[in-house]
């Protein structure tokens, strides 16, 4: 018997950094995801589509699995295989996803009977070690799926909607450090702590609008939030001459506004268009070697089974 379970990706839509001190981001599932198998074994042992079976890399998966194991006592031993369609460092919840993935399989495996909220708590075992001080969002968002509105001080609020919404998501091929790029942004407040806490005041009222512009289905609204978050990230450091080159792309091909999602200092950029120029923007950003997609949002959230 071994449980497998999915878990998507996300993209940030608004609030990145500030949300790690307690102001409100946006964030959606994003269908793309990562993929576990799970099951029994005469030890713990953990293997990868992109990583070796000792690489470092793998050491979170087994964090995660040995804090489930002491909580609920039972054995941690277990063969993982994980298998991810989501670039590696490229701001789209790949660290999380796995995270997520790997509790549910566990709990699943186990019939410990974990929801969304439990699934996301123990995945963030395995978040800290590889970020450090993460805001909890690509846990929360990877594990219930939908679109969030989440703070690190507050219970996240589902946002609803009739149908879906669009977006543009494109990475520019350079991966980052979350970790380091945390450590740029608490320094940005240590040093100006007055100007910090105006910036995330009015970056937490952003994402407050941005999701009514979203649910409201009111996407040139959505596309100017994006532009404002995006002139602040620039203001704090973390975007970068790539970023910079393709949110200024996005503009010039016709989007109603774009923005780095996640930590920035390389990753990827999100996006809002008129549906009408949405094929052409995207075709324009691979021609220009860019991994591009349209999203579709919400998607569903983590999800397990078992087989024979």
């Amino acid at each position: 018997m071994k449980a497998i379970a999915e878990a998507p990706s996300k993209v940030i839509i608004t609030g990145e950094h500030f949300v790690v001190h307690g102001a409100w981001a946006l964030a959606a599932a994003l269908s793309r995801g990562v993929r576990v198998e799970m099951s029994n074994s005469s030890r713990f042992e953990a293997s990868s589509d992109r990583f070796s079976g000792n690489d470092p890399q793998l050491r979170p998966v087994g964090l995660v699995v040995e804090e489930m194991a002491r909580e609920f006592s039972v054995k941690p031993k277990v063969s993982v295989a994980v298998s991810s369609a989501i670039p590696e460092g490229a701001g789209l919840g790949s660290s999380a996803s796995t995270m997520v993935a790997v509790a549910s399989a566990f709990s699943k495996l186990n019939s410990l009977g974990l929801g969304p909220e439990e699934v996301a708590r123990f995945s963030m075992v395995g978040e800290r070690e590889i970020h450090g001080k993460p805001s909890g969002i690509d846990s929360a968002i990877c594990a219930h799926g939908g679109v969030l509105l989440f703070s690190s001080v507050h219970r996240p609020k589902e946002v609803s909607f009739r149908g879906y919404r669009s977006l543009i998501v494109s990475y520019s091929g350079r991966s980052r450090s979350t970790k380091r790029q945390i450590g740029r942004v608490s320094a940005f407040k240590r040093t100006l702590p007055g100007l910090f806490s105006v910036l995330s005041e009015s970056v937490s009222d952003l994402s407050l609008q941005a999701s009514e512009k979203l649910a409201a289905g009111h996407m040139e609204g959505l596309g100017r939030i994006l532009s404002l978050n995006q002139a602040v990230l620039g203001f704090l450091g973390v975007s970068n001459a790539a970023l910079d080159t393709m949110v200024d792309y996005l503009g010039s091909a016709g989007s109603y506004g774009a923005k780095l999602t996640g930590a920035g200092g390389g990753g990827s950029v999100v996006a809002v268009a008129p549906e009408a120029k949405e094929k052409s923007i995207v075709s324009g950003l691979k021609a220009r070697g860019f991994e591009t997609f349209i999203a579709r949002v919400p998607a569903k959230g983590v999800r397990s089974w078992l087989e024979r």
